[in-house]
């Protein structure tokens, strides 16, 4: 199991780097995390919902992502709310209040998942959340040490030297937790490091004089990893790409902004920045409106702050405009929310930048779809027919559309289908859709850049797909040259050293 000293220390990539180093010696590894709070989510084959995070470990570690990997997942809201998913589906709203209040019950639920994967699987990875020593939490929560004593996991702590303090949160994580839980900890990771390893020497023998654990390693600053984050903390890290020529793109950041690694693909092509103002904004050649866990509240926000007349105004003179889920929704004329599913507003004023409407329905659609372009003008100009695939998770609704569709969706996880999706206006200059990973598909990217270039009149930079296999050996490498590998595989097995790894790690 990987615990951290807090939260975005770097937990979710050592585990996706650790499922890769095992998974390439030879080792069938499956992630887990028993809850996750994350805006940033994915459909699996099932039609479950899941951290992205966690799908991102699966396919590191080469298998299919499924919701028993990520069994409870909270999805926070505008007003202080957050979805609560069980099993891949919608379980109901909760504050945290009443969530801590049950919480516990769902303890059979994260013992049935875990052991599945244990059936299944010769190591599973756990992934922990925020910090096993909050004290205020400790006999509420489900996801740090009272799973590790479920599992009998091994703990390696974890904590980010580029916050600063990472020995003091280091040596306090260790005095707070009680002692069956302290013991549970065999070893320590720094991460983030930036300079001389050296200088850390006589701070990492006090820590394993104090504690008589190992330090594993000084894992690097690890910049330009292009692997699916589940925090927007992360888009504070994130290097602003500015390649003189390119086009630029400006994608908003809303306040509960979800699945934005939907736009990582376009940084090979663009710059890309993510803008949270007017001053932000400037003139970009391509605004894009992300997707969102609350979008009349995010839309409120929009109208607040002079973007959402901004985007009106700069789409008027003629800039494109993008909708993604959340932010196609908000492209319409009016977005109702009658049952109350994403916050007590139960209707508001759209851009009106596409002719349709919004209603927001009880049940959420989650599933993996396979798509063809069905609009031919503007950004999609000669792309009728293209093939697309993504995954759907949305409760909006569309009705009286007058506008024509961008897509037809033909099949998803569930087999064959029929139904139309999304809607561009008669210019082909702004277009929506529910299809999460659109821009994933290499064929469509590539050809509406093209489009979009010879609107505004910008070259198009030819860029090159992401190849996720090669970026997460690279991420693998980096973790392993800076781990002991061998220690860690003594802890994994229990004193024993990897049966298939002792060429690898030795």
């Amino acid at each position: 199991m990987v615990q951290g000293t807090a939260s975005s220390v770097g937990k979710s990539i050592l585990v996706t780097a650790l499922c890769r180093i095992l998974r390439q010696d030879g080792y069938k590894v499956a992630p887990f995390k028993a809850q996750n709070m994350a805006l940033n989510s994915f459909v699996t084959k099932e039609g479950g919902e899941i951290g992205r995070a966690q799908a991102v470990q699966a396919e590191a570690a080469g298998i299919e992502p499924s919701f028993h990997m990520n069994p409870i997942l909270l999805k926070p809201q505008a007003d202080a709310t957050s979805q609560v998913v069980v099993l891949g589906k919608v379980n109901g709203v909760s504050d945290a209040v009443q969530y801590y209040r049950h919480n516990l019950n769902l303890l059979k639920v994260i013992k049935a998942s875990l052991q599945k994967l244990r059936n299944e699987y010769e190591v599973v990875v756990i992934e922990g959340a925020g910090s096993p020593a909050e004290i205020n939490l400790m006999d509420k929560e489900i996801v740090n040490m009272r799973i590790a004593k479920i599992a009998g996991a091994p703990v390696l702590l974890v904590g980010d030297i580029d916050r600063g303090g990472v020995f003091a949160s280091i040596v306090g994580t260790m005095q707070l937790l009680p002692i069956n839980a302290r013991n549970l900890i065999k070893g320590f990771v720094i991460n983030k490091f930036r300079g001389d390893v050296t200088l850390l020497k006589p701070a990492l023998e006090f820590l394993e004089k104090r504690y008589a654990r190992p330090v594993l390693g000084v894992i690097p600053y690890i910049r330009d990893i292009k692997i699916a984050q589940e925090d927007s903390v992360y888009l504070d890290e994130r290097l602003e790409t500015n390649h003189p020529g390119r086009m630029d793109i400006a994608i908003i950041r809303l306040p509960h902004i979800s699945n934005y690694d939907d736009f990582d693909p376009l940084a090979e092509y663009c710059n890309v920045r993510y803008v949270k103002n007017t001053g932000e904004l400037g003139t970009p050649d391509l605004i894009v409106l992300p997707g969102t866990k609350s979008t009349i509240p995010d839309l409120k926000q929009l109208r607040r702050n002079g973007l959402a007349s901004a985007i009106i105004r700069q789409s008027r003179a003629g800039t494109p405009v993008i909708g993604i889920c959340g932010g196609h929704q908000m492209l319409g004329r009016r977005i109702y929310d009658p049952h109350g599913v994403e916050s007590e507003m139960v209707e508001a004023e759209g851009l009106g930048l596409l002719d349709m409407e919004i209603v927001f329905q009880r049940r959420k659609t989650t599933r993996q779809i396979f798509a063809t372009v069905t609009a031919g003008t503007g950004l999609l100009q000669g792309m009728n027919g293209i093939s697309v695939r993504g995954y759907e998770i949305h409760m909006g609704k569309s009705k009286g559309v007058n506008e024509t569709a961008c897509f037809h969706i033909f099949s998803s996880q569930n087999g064959s289908c029929s139904y139309n999706d999304g809607a561009i206006d008669k210019r082909g200059a702004v277009f929506g859709t529910h299809i999460h990973g659109l821009f994933h598909n290499y064929d469509f990217t590539r050809r509406l850049l093209k489009n979009l270039g010879n609107l505004r009149n910008v070259p198009y930079s030819e860029g090159s797909p992401l190849v996720k296999d090669a970026i997460y050996d690279r991420l693998a490498e980096i973790v392993r040259t800076s781990l002991d590998m061998k220690k860690v595989y003594e802890i994994v097995f229990g004193g024993v050293h990897g049966r298939k790894s002792i060429q690898r790690a030795g």
